[in-house]
């Protein structure tokens, strides 16, 4: 096998930090397109990696031989453009929510199936250090049967993150769907089934718009989840946070507590009944933040499973999994009741 032919759709913040670079560093990757409905944009990182230029995908998809997309596009594109590209037998990397409704996720899934292409969604929590060595300890036995956890991702909000700002997609309803919960909450949503290796069956929530004027998009959620073996915790999202990030997680468990990155210089810490504590030094977290631009390893396991067939760590199904918590989160918030997950 050749080098995997990359094509990647939106050449916004998240492609030009995180997808781009990482492709670009890959040995096993050469970077054959760009696509931008903003030409400019995509010519400003073909002047970096080079490869051809388009503003419409689906004449890329038809133009170019492509091994690999990664789609880096507003919310409601994600699927649309996923499975264009998937039917067209490209390998698909998608940011996250994978979709915006359960019906185009599963659309996603079997599209994927069809094609025999993998699907992966771009969950970067997953490869964080501190959260793989807090799914060990919990798997091991360390802190014991896991009570209860809080888990969060708030920052200042996209626009100081986003290619366009305060006049960014991620603010307005019909180019995002959701807001807060489907930037951040998304991820934590992932990362807890993740860490406790435990599937959600109710989910309350309270998704309101009160930190941001002009926006029709959540920016400040509070959700209470209970899982199968009746693990309970709150998942906060917020884009009110304007002073310091948060990205810490608790879990509370018979025999300890596991903070991770909760601590400006311990990534995770072990906190146990017995008086004993744990400092781990496990590496950044990745950030928003200008300067703390470190690799996700996303793109590296994506090459990895497609040099070598395996599934993706988080796939269609584990992707769908994760959305549908923050789809019951919104419901209930809507209706003002207790959504239980199938």
């Amino acid at each position: 096998m050749g080098k995997i032919k990359v094509a990647v759709v939106g050449c916004g913040s998240i492609s030009k930090h995180r997808h781009l670079p990482e492709y670009s560093q890959n040995n096993q990757v050469e970077i054959v397109a760009l696509c931008d409905v903003v030409e400019e944009r995509a010519k400003a990182m073909q002047e970096i990696y080079g490869g051809s230029v388009y503003t419409n995908y689906n004449e890329m998809l038809e133009k170019e031989s492509l091994d690999v997309v990664s789609v880096c596009l507003p919310n409601a594109l994600h699927a649309p453009v996923s499975i264009a590209a998937l039917n067209n037998g490209a390998h698909v990397l998608c940011e996250k929510p994978m979709a915006t409704t359960k019906e185009q996720a599963q659309a996603m899934i079997d599209a994927s199936e069809k094609n025999g292409k993998n699907l992966m969604i771009a969950h970067n929590q997953r490869f964080v250090p501190s959260h793989q060595k807090a799914k060990e300890l919990i798997a091991e036995g360390a802190i014991g049967k896991v009570y209860s956890f809080r888990t969060a991702f708030g920052h200042g909000g996209p626009e100081s993150w986003s290619v366009d700002g305060e006049d960014s997609w991620f603010f307005r309803k019909e180019d995002a769907v959701m807001g807060a919960m489907g930037d951040l909450g998304v991820h934590k949503a992932d990362l807890i089934r993740y860490i406790l290796n435990e599937e959600f069956t109710d989910v309350s929530a309270i998704v309101e718009t009160n930190a941001k004027d002009n926006i029709t998009v959540d920016d400040n959620a509070v959700c209470i989840l209970k899982s199968k073996s009746g693990v309970i915790g709150t998942l906060t999202a917020s884009w009110a946070y304007k002073v310091s990030e948060d990205n810490a997680t608790l879990i509370y468990g018979e025999k300890g507590l596991l903070r991770i990155e909760d601590h400006p210089n311990y990534s995770l810490i072990a906190i146990y009944t017995d008086g004993s504590k744990v400092n781990y030094e496990l590496g950044a977290i990745q950030s928003n933040e200008e300067g703390k631009q470190t690799s996700t390893g996303v793109i590296d396991h994506f090459i990895h499973t497609i040099k070598t067939g395996e599934k993706p760590l988080i796939d269609g199904e584990e992707g769908k999994k994760s959305l549908d918590i923050i789809l019951a989160a919104i419901e209930s918030s809507k209706t003002g009741k207790r959504i239980a997950l199938s």
